[in-house]
């Protein structure tokens, strides 16, 4: 698991922690002490891993940083893209290319996207560009890696993380942002973590290629 020590990847490592070994690598390992996984310090815009400190074989592979740069287009940089491109898609496309050999018959992967890239929203322009070139990047590595490795996508609405936090910092964003969801609430960490683990189990063995939206209803439903 690239990340883990908060937010989504954090949920899904306490889902995952009591019956697998898990490897997180990531700049901190701030609350990884409360589990019985391995850190390797790693941050993906600057450190190259130790890819020797990894088993020979692994079942599953989750990538979970990412940004959230929402900002009108006529006030974003063309360094804005470079550095959302950088963070959500080449640092993928860089772990990726050396953690694919690794990965067994069977096993499964999962990447992040967000709920933009399918539904045009104002401001998510930057992001929305980087986390489309990862459902494009999936669906392609899925079908030149099938049957051997799943890879999946799932594409969230705004979850409650501390990446997210300046966007949920009062209860009247928190109000205003639940009322857009049919569901009338926004994520939680622990939601995106269960359509993660689904998706790493073999339960979801006849799943490939797919862009899944855990995201309250707020792709496909408008209600009143």
């Amino acid at each position: 698991m690239i990340g883990g020590s908060k937010g989504i990847g954090h949920a899904i490592l306490r889902e995952l922690d009591q019956d697998n070994n898990i490897y997180v690598a990531s700049r901190s390992n701030e609350n990884l002490g409360q589990t019985n996984s391995r850190h390797l310090p790693f941050d993906v815009l600057t450190d190259d891993l130790d890819w020797s400190k990894l088993p020979e074989e692994l079942h599953g592979f989750v990538y979970c940083p990412g940004s959230i740069n929402l900002k009108p287009f006529k006030i974003l940089s063309a360094n804005n893209f470079v550095e959302d491109m950088q963070l959500n898609f080449f640092g993928l496309v860089r772990v990726v290319k050396e953690v694919i050999p690794k990965m067994v018959d069977g096993s499964s992967m999962v990447f992040f996207s967000t709920v933009a890239v399918g539904t045009g929203m104002p401001y998510h322009a930057s992001i929305a560009a980087a986390k489309g070139a990862i459902e494009g990047f999936a669906k392609a590595l899925a079908a030149e890696y099938a049957p051997k490795i799943r890879i999946n996508v799932i594409a969230p609405s705004l979850t409650d993380t501390p990446l997210a936090g300046r966007l949920l910092n009062n209860d009247r964003k928190r109000e205003e942002m639940s009322k857009r969801h049919p569901l009338k609430r926004v994520g939680r960490a622990e939601d995106i973590a269960n359509s993660a683990v689904f998706l790493l189990d073999e339960k979801s063995s006849w799943m490939t290629g797919q862009v899944i939206r855990t995201d309250g209803g707020i792709s496909t439903i408008k209600i009143d």
